[in-house]
């Protein structure tokens, strides 16, 4: 049979896919792979360098997807800054969900140390990102350092944010994984009710409810 003559970058990652899901193990070497999907080795350095570089671009393939989807939206565009975190979350985890057996084996073996795990670093960057393109209102000192120093912990909460709702969803086995729509949205009307130095209702609910959920995990 002839090899395949163009292969692209989401061939790639498609072929990859499905390999670690129906083998539930990484190939054994780039010429394995190449032969057992019918195209020449070189084509995958093209793209790749390394079957972790692939794990890497998959992370970011789920948030530009969701971006994506995102910007076709005309609602979308006419958000303010807590309904498009929102409206991003949600299609976020949707296209996680789509995808659910790739993800849980890729990060179930680090799924209580997913803070530091190189694989999400790409989709830290992009969704850092995003998060400043959000032009999320915070108190105004009016000094540069402070100002910059309230722009990086709010990146790092905003990722530390998602790493959370990541392992949430790893671990619910509710219909749809209904209670993690629950947690996103009391996560994120949470984040912004403290940025705007709300009532702390919300942080009472949203702290009743991972209260309720931890102790049914026992």
């Amino acid at each position: 049979m002839a090899k395949k003559k163009t292969i692209t970058q989401n061939d790639i990652i498609s072929f990859y896919m499905d390999y670690v899901i129906e083998n539930n193990e990484n190939p054994k070497s780039v010429y394995a792979f190449a032969k057992a999907n019918n195209f020449e080795e070189s084509k995958f350095y093209m793209h790749f360098g390394s079957f972790e570089a692939i794990e890497k671009q998959v992370f970011n393939t789920f948030f530009n997807n969701t971006i994506t989807v995102l910007g076709k939206s005309k609602e979308y565009q006419s958000y303010d800054s807590r309904n498009k975190l929102l409206s991003f979350y949600f299609t976020f985890f949707e296209n996680l969900t789509a995808n659910r057996s790739y993800v849980i084996y890729v990060l179930h073996q680090h799924k209580n140390n997913l803070k530091g795990l190189s694989l999400l670093s790409g989709l830290k960057k992009s969704f850092t990102n995003y998060i400043d393109s959000l032009d999320i209102e915070m108190i105004t000192i009016n000094q540069e350092q402070i100002d910059k120093i309230q722009t990086r912990a709010l990146q790092e909460t905003a990722w530390l944010q998602l790493l959370l709702t990541l392992k949430f969803w790893m671990d619910d086995t509710s219909a749809s994984f209904e209670k993690t729509d629950i947690f996103i949205e009391k996560s994120v009307n949470t984040s912004f009710d403290v940025l705007n130095v709300a009532p702390l209702k919300s942080m009472i609910d949203f702290g009743k409810f991972i209260f309720k959920e931890k102790i049914h995990q026992y």
